[in-house]
């Protein structure tokens, strides 16, 4: 975990706001570093963690947390955490094979006009599990959402309005019913204000702000990176490893 991160934003494993949904975007730059930070994050505060890792596998994710102190390997065993690999998911459904089983998840990638609702389905089931535990297993913390990157899902071909209904409804069962928190990474390879840039991302960007009760936006400093200087117009002072990091609330 980042310590000067938590401090910033005024939280800890032991003490942090729930009912948030926080967007993490960035620009010719990269973000991942901060969903490995909540992933660890909550997984030591004890919150039962739904992960869509729709960009990279899971040994990646896990030999990063691993060095941040925690085993993503162990917080599967105990059921501590859900992991959806959207890698393996989508090879298993483009490229059947007779001992493998089709996801019901992914099935918007035979058909994009289906939407995103039995990808919603698996993260609700996933989520209210966290409520009914059984005897001698262990007793979780609130909910927690993470995706990365939510933007992927457009590139896939699914509808911009089917991602943001699946951003909304997310929220409502996460944060709303059961004030658990959700993070969600998005991607901006263009520039804001060109007119060649991603439309349809840009407008994903601007729909889930509105969603959003914290943003956390990475992006390059327009400068270039300096050991000493964090940015022009950075709001605080950072370290070097959180170049451009502006927060928005």
């Amino acid at each position: 975990m980042f310590t000067e991160l938590n401090s910033i934003l005024n939280t800890s494993p032991d003490s942090f706001t729930r009912g948030e949904f926080i967007l993490v975007s960035d620009r010719h730059s990269d973000a991942s570093f901060l969903i490995h930070h909540f992933l660890s994050f909550y997984l030591r505060s004890r919150c039962k963690v739904c992960f869509l890792g729709l960009v990279q596998s899971f040994c990646h994710y896990s030999a990063v947390s691993q060095r941040l102190g925690v085993s993503l390997t162990q917080a599967k065993e105990k059921g501590q955490l859900v992991f959806f690999e959207g890698l393996k998911e989508s090879l298993s459904l483009l490229i059947p094979q007779e001992n493998n089983t089709e996801s019901e998840a992914v099935n918007f990638l035979r058909d994009p006009a289906v939407g995103l609702r039995s990808l919603y389905e698996f993260v609700r089931s996933s989520v209210n599990s966290s409520g009914s535990v059984e005897e001698g297993a262990e007793e979780w913390g609130p909910p927690v959402l993470l995706v990365d990157d939510l933007s992927v899902l457009l590139s896939l071909g699914v509808n911009f309005g089917d991602v943001l209904d699946f951003s909304h409804y997310c929220r409502s069962a996460v944060c709303s019913e059961l004030q658990g928190n959700m993070v969600m990474l998005v991607r901006c390879n263009g520039e804001e204000e060109e007119d060649d840039g991603d439309e349809e991302t840009e407008a994903l960007l601007k729909g889930l702000t509105h969603q959003c009760s914290l943003n956390l936006h990475v992006q390059g400093l327009p400068t270039g990176y300096c050991k000493d200087i964090h940015g022009k117009e950075a709001p605080m002072e950072l370290k070097p490893w959180l170049p451009g990091l502006s927060l928005k609330k």
